[in-house]
């Protein structure tokens, strides 16, 4: 599985140049991944993960033979993550006003949605929308449950006729829950006291108030530093600069982030808040050919863990071999690791843990 994110905002909030510098990542990566045609308002870049480093770092010196030519691991694969642009959308999008509800059924797609906001002062940018970024907020979360409120009154008046057939205790269940969805969409903002079985009509829909979601303020440059420890769940970036690190190797890009006070880029800091909203967590496998990294829920069981590699893994699961990453570079090798005891076998009842190294056992 992939983390897939919708970017949402109003024209000029600089959405376009922070997708575009998802883009030259994207083109980075063309020779790693399987993705040769792209839709154009679609961006798929790497998860930013320093443990793939030290992993290979470990297979290599386990492996590696001085009298071969072939390179110990082959290949170093991350896991990746998908951003979809909804281009332009505008106050009035959810009844057909501008762009914006040409690419809805995108947005519904994905898993989480960020809201990229205007908090810059440059006067040859045209602002559209209102002058401040909590009220662009506001119209967006409007413009995201109106879409949805069309979709839940059609739902509701089928449910209904269905109903005047005869009584069905599932459906009458249904209308209950639709109901109490159309009152939160018509509050535009209640999101209190959610209940399972909304949480499940809003996923069988894929209604994007019900969506986790993410507001990326777009900032000046000189402000940067300022916001870059600021911890109170939004991301604060600056999309020229992000534009400007993603065409720069990973040394020049470390270079120019300190010299502007920053530790870390905007958009690693936009994958890793999704990964945490998301409840998505890492596991590792890992060997002389390659070292890649696999994305699952937290609480994902073994069995399951192991079908993110192909289904009959899952079918045929036996067992499974598991190293937590911290064990491995500290023994240094899988051979130490299990001199020392810390290579577990595991089965079907195991839950994985975030850097979990694996080594999936199964019968096919």
């Amino acid at each position: 599985m992939s983390l897939k994110i919708g970017i949402v905002g109003f024209p000029n909030v600089g959405k376009s140049t922070l997708f575009n510098a998802l883009l030259k990542k994207q083109v980075a990566l063309a020779a790693n991944y399987p993705f040769a045609t792209i839709e154009p308002n679609i961006g798929i870049v790497e998860v930013p993960d320093e443990r793939l480093k030290e992993l290979a770092k470990v297979i290599h010196n386990e492996y590696f033979n001085p009298n071969s030519s072939r390179e110990v691991p082959e290949k170093i694969i991350p896991a990746v993550i998908e951003f979809v642009d909804i281009a332009g959308l505008v106050k009035g999008a959810s009844s057909g006003q501008g762009l914006g509800n040409k690419f809805l059924s995108h947005i519904r797609e994905v898993d989480a949605i960020a809201h990229v906001l205007r908090d810059f002062t440059d006067p040859n940018v045209v602002r559209e929308g209102s002058t401040e970024p909590k009220s662009d907020l506001e119209i967006i979360e409007m413009e995201l449950a109106l879409a949805d409120l069309d979709l839940i009154q059609k739902r509701i008046e089928r449910v209904k006729n269905d109903l005047k057939k005869g009584n069905n205790a599932d459906l009458q269940e249904e209308l209950e829950t639709l109901e109490k969805i159309l009152q939160r969409l018509e509050a535009g903002n209640d999101k209190n006291g959610i209940s399972e079985k909304e949480q499940e009509l809003a996923r069988k829909f894929n209604l994007l108030f019900y969506k986790p979601k993410i507001s990326v303020y777009n900032i000046d440059e000189d402000k940067i530093s300022s916001y870059d420890n600021k911890t109170d769940g939004n991301i604060y970036l600056c999309a020229k600069l992000e534009s400007e690190l993603a065409q720069l190797d990973e040394e020049s890009a470390l270079e120019y982030m300190k010299e502007v006070g920053i530790k870390e880029s905007g958009l690693n800091k936009l994958i890793k808040v999704g990964y945490n909203l998301l409840g998505l967590q890492t596991y590792f496998t890992a060997g002389p050919k390659e070292v890649r990294a696999w994305t699952i829920k937290k609480s994902t069981k073994a069995p399951q863990a192991a079908g993110v590699i192909h289904t009959d893994f899952e079918k045929g699961f036996i067992s499974a071999d598991v190293i937590s990453y911290e064990d491995l570079v500290q023994t240094g090798s899988y051979k130490n690791a299990k001199s020392a005891g810390v290579l577990r076998n595991e089965g079907k009842s195991y839950e994985m843990q975030d850097g979990d190294v694996v080594e999936f056992k199964f019968n096919v």
